[in-house]
């Protein structure tokens, strides 16, 4: 395994990490899922550089958009969350008070 590769491998793996044990605040839980977006596109991008084939390179691009629509939701979900609820901490969503 290469170097590039434990790179992409360890930011995502972190990035999950960070999810699972990090969720007291909406904004660390949107961050981390970025990060894990951002790490997925770097792979993506490098992957058809390495295999030397062109048709894959579109999916990098079209996950992007997909990782923009992501974020802008994730957005007017904290914007909504924290008007609603008065903070971003997840403790105070409740999925059965929806």
């Amino acid at each position: 395994m290469s170097i590039m590769h434990l790179s992409f491998y360890s930011a995502f793996t972190l990035s999950c990490l960070g999810l699972a044990f990090h969720r007291t605040h909406l904004v660390s839980a949107l961050l981390c899922l970025e990060s894990m977006m951002l790490s997925l596109y770097v792979a993506l991008s490098i992957w058809p550089v390495e295999n030397y084939t062109t048709s894959s390179t579109l999916i990098p691009l079209l996950m992007l958009a997909f990782s923009a629509c992501e974020a802008g939701t994730g957005l007017a979900a904290l914007v909504a969350s924290s008007r609603t609820h008065g903070s971003d901490h997840l403790h105070s969503l409740n999925l059965l008070q929806c």
